[in-house]
This record gives C-alpha cells, structure tokens and sequence, in this order.
C-alpha cells in the first residue's frame, strides 16, 4: 500500500454502456419512491463456470494507524477482553465472517519490515520506527507468532509478504525457514524456543509490495531480475507447495503486466536437453492494486462523509473501473498463460476517501452505505471473473481505509462493508453461474453506469445464490430472474440498504445495516422476480 503509488493514466470516461432492457416508464413503487425500468437477469445454470475462490475474500492487515495496535492487538494486560493479547470481539466478527486468508504485514511497511524484530521475548524486542507511515514508533509486540495466533484464532491462513525493498533473499528464505522448517532444524529449534514447536503452513508469500514504489521504485526489468532471485531461493518446508506472488501492475500499466508475464513463463533450455529449468510458471500469482475514490484524481479523493450525489456516482463509476482493470490485465496474461495456471491477485483495493480532520488515527475513516455498495460491486466483478481472479484482499480489514471493522477502545463496531462480506460469504468455493444483465442505466450528471451489478452461484448442498447491487441512490429496481435448469422451489432474499446514502454506522448506536427481509420475492419455473431497495446489496438464494 502506497501513499501517492498510483498512475493517473485512466482517462476519466462518464459512460459504462451496458444494452438497456425493454424500457417501460417509471412506476411508483408501494413507498412512493419511483422504480427504475426492469431488469433482466438471465443465469446460464446450465453452463457452469469456476470454483469462486474462498481468497476472493481475503483481507488486508498493515501496520498503519490502528490498523493492529488497538484494532488487533491490545496486550495480555488489557481490560479489552482478548486471547493471548488478541481482543475477542474482533476475532469473533472475523470467525463469523469466514475470512479466509489474510496479508501481512504490508503493504509499504512490509519492505522495511525484519522479522527477527518481531519474535522472542516481547519485552526485550527491538522497538522500530514505522518510516512507511509517518515515523509512528512501532513496539514490534505483534510479530510472526502472534500473527500466527491470530489466524488460528480465525480459522485463516497467511499470506506473508517478504522485504525486498530493504531486505534480501537471505533474510527472506530465513524467515520461511523459521515459520515452516521441522523441529530438527536449527530454525525449527528456535521457533520452538519461541514458543511454537510445529511448524505453520505458509501457503501464499508475496515478493515484495508495490517496488515500482514504495518498494523499490524499479523498472519492471529491475524487478523481474529480483523476482528470479527470490523465486530460485524460496521455499517452505510442510503444508504443501510455495505458491509465491510477484508484484504486479500500479492500476492500469499493463507495460509491467508484459514484462513481468514475460520475464516469469518463458523456460529456457538445460544444457543437457534433458529437461528444463522452469517446466512451470515461475509464480502461482501476480498482483494487482485499484483503490476506488471520487472521480480519478489520486491527489482529490474526497469525503467519505457529507457527500453530493455527483461524489456518490463518480465514486461507483471508478469502482466499476476495476471490471475493466481486471480484463485488460488478465488479456495480457492470458497471451503468456492461456491455461490461466498464474492467479491475479488483487491484494489491495477498496474505498479511499480524505480522513476527517478529528480522524482518531492515520487513514481511519467513518464507514457509511456508500462503502457496502463499493463492496458488493467489487465482489460481483471478482466472482465474475473467478478463471482468473484467486485471490483479493480489501484495504484495510480493521480501523483503516475501508474497514469490515471499527474500534475505540473496549467499542466495536462491523461497518457496512462487514456486512457484504458476511452476506457473500456463501460464494465461497461454491461453482460460479454466468449471469447475462441487460440493465438499464443509471444516470447522474455526467457519470453514466449500469443500474444493475450481479454474480450467481451454486453451493456443494444446490443452493443458487444471487448477488445483486441496485447502483442507483433513488429507485428500486424490479428484476426479472431467469435461470435455465432452475430446478429451486423456494426464494428468499435479504438486502443491506439505508435511509440515505452518507448513513454512518456509530458506536453505541443501533446498527441500520443489519439485512433486512426483501418481500415479495416470486418464482414460478424458470423465472424469479423481485424488486430491490434503492441502494442497496442484496442477496437471493434458491433452493
């Protein structure tokens, strides 16, 4: 994660053209609000699609702000009820949520990141200074094993992103070699000295973050020639391959997708023709970074309160950019992996507005429904492309950016975008169903966007689930489902909506975006029609 790492190459467009349905006139809806002209929704069950990943929903954890320090880690001795120093609350709402696979320890801070800082006695561990992120000191309490703890406590696992900024392979492969290594070895042994006799499984590692910033400012070449370094040298020891993550493209430079897809699939012969030297891609994934804000301007971002209605769809309308971000660099990779074996992993993305200027800590920002709706968009076009998205972790999961969760002190909340990723949970690891949308548009000054965004699946037990986010602020939109090979008797759905679009959750308040029951949802054969709230996130399943 960067602070000012991303290009301005995208010219901002106000018109995402998706083919309108039979257009009928607005009607009024039974609470006076007036609905849009219907939308048809047609599921190729018939057809289906990959597995959705559980990692489509994984989160993001930096050092940053009160990112882990309060939003994580609170310390044994604190009146904040926790586990081995890691507060109860936040691992119960997580637990809940079923989050799969978590990033750490950054972001920028994870290329001046040395893991021996983080392990041994915590009284007697170095204390550092967290230059990523304005000099914060950092007491390295929360390192590798409480990390490790904290996932256990989940139910995820690690994606460990290693220093290339400021580190070496040398100090890279120790660290796997100290999380994974058996017992027997001099690592193992000291891992168990630490307090951790079995090794953990490090399934997903990341070579670097962002070197053609913060991590490095390389050239692609720079970095392709690093990349093969770690990659030669890397590796864990137990709990099945290392599947390594290279630092891909800052948004739309799809010159660095090139590159990097070039300089990690091509083998080249052994001396002996015998075999080859890289039979296999040379990593399981290459990452993407895309933060949503209002408009295009990195430099203005806006509130993420006390918006206009020209903020809330220039905001959508940059979100809406990820679907063409994600297929512009998947074509690349597609050209050098047709057989899609490489992952892309957007392991950073999410809301992005100004902090308030009585903002409690660095990057902390109030959560309101716009941010559920830039989920469960997001999460749509991530389903959508399940072949070759594997893995997505949202920017921040606790206290930063957009968060699933809040703290002040013994408070917690689950915001908005908590509730979206407990409400799609269902999708995880479940088939993907193609949805065909033939929307009609949305339409606010000179943004122009697709009213409807949807993705479908089926679970192991037949149960379809559709996700469905109603983009416009005003109108309910009815929908007409219908689904070839519906074999479901049975609809319900729920939705996440509010009574206004900049509707904050607060402490010590109701929460207003608990789902709600949508009524009137009908199926009859192969069609299924409901109207869904105004701004809003819904779901339906069929079974």
């Amino acid at each position: 994660m960067g602070r000012f790492a991303f290009s301005h190459r995208i010219a901002w467009v106000g018109s995402f053209v998706l083919a309108l349905s039979t257009a009928t006139a607005p009607a009024a809806a039974a609470n006076g609000e007036t609905t849009a002209p219907r939308t048809t929704l047609l599921l190729h069950a018939d057809r289906p699609g990959p597995r959705i990943a559980p990692e489509i929903y994984g989160q993001f954890v930096e050092h940053l702000g009160r990112g882990v320090y309060e939003g994580i880690w609170v310390g044994e001795g604190s009146p904040i009820p926790n586990t081995r120093g890691i507060r109860n609350d936040v691992t119960q709402a997580l637990r809940q949520a079923k989050v799969p696979v978590i990033r750490w320890p950054g972001g920028c801070f994870a290329d001046g990141y040395h893991w021996r800082d983080g392990i041994g006695p915590r009284d007697k561990r170095t204390r550092s200074i967290n230059a990523a992120w304005g000099n914060a000191p950092d007491s390295n309490a929360f390192g590798t094993h409480e990390f490790m703890d904290f996932l256990d406590q989940i139910g995820a696992r690690p994606f460990v992103s290693v220093n290339v900024g400021s580190g070496s392979v040398r100090e890279a492969d120790e660290w796997l070699r100290y999380m994974t290594a058996p017992v027997e070895s001099s690592a193992g042994a000291e891992r168990a000295a630490n307090g951790r006799a079995a090794p953990w499984a490090v399934p997903y590692v990341g070579v670097g973050n962002e070197s053609w910033g913060c991590g490095g400012k390389m050239t692609a070449e720079t970095y392709v020639a690093q990349y093969r370094q770690y990659a030669a040298n890397l590796r864990t020891f137990g709990g099945g391959p290392t599947k390594l993550i290279a630092v891909g493209a800052d948004t739309d430079d799809y010159e660095w997708t090139e590159k990097v897809m070039a300089g990690t699939m091509k083998s080249r012969p052994n001396p002996t023709p015998l075999a080859y030297i890289n039979p296999r891609p040379l990593l399981w994934g290459l990452s993407l970074h895309f933060y949503t804000f209002t408009g295009n301007d990195w430099y203005a971002k806006g509130r993420n309160v006390g918006f206009t209605r020209d903020d809330w769809a220039k905001a959508l309308g940059r979100a809406q950019l990820t679907d063409e971000m994600v297929r512009r660099h998947s074509a690349i990779m597609d050209r050098y992996d047709p057989e899609k074996k490489v992952a892309l992993v957007v392991d950073e993305w999410g809301a992005w507005f100004n902090s308030e200027k009585d903002a409690p800590s660095a990057l902390y920002l109030e959560s309101t429904l716009r941010d559920a709706v830039i989920a469960g968009l997001s999460l749509n076009i991530f389903n959508n492309h399940a072949d070759r998205v594997r893995m997505a972790n949202i920017a921040q999961m606790v206290n930063v950016i957009q968060s699933l969760i809040l703290t002040r002190g013994k408070e917690m909340v689950v915001t908005p975008t908590w509730h979206v990723f407990d409400l799609y949970k269902v999708h995880q690891g479940a088939t993907q169903i193609p949805v065909d949308v033939d929307t009609p548009n949305y339409v606010q000054g000179a943004t122009r966007l697709p009213t409807i965004s949807a993705s479908a699946s089926r679970d192991a037990a037949g149960k379809l689930h559709l996700s469905i986010v109603n983009l416009d602020p005003d109108k309910p939109a009815p929908v007409d489902m219908v689904a070839s090979a519906l074999s479901g008797r049975r609809a319900q759905a729920s939705a996440i909506t509010a009574d206004r679009i900049d509707r904050p959750v607060q402490f010590g308040q109701p929460d207003p975006f608990v789902p709600q029951p949508v009524k009137a949802v009908a199926i009859r054969g192969d069609r299924l029609t409901l109207t869904v709230p105004a701004r809003s996130v819904t779901l339906v399943t069929v079974e």
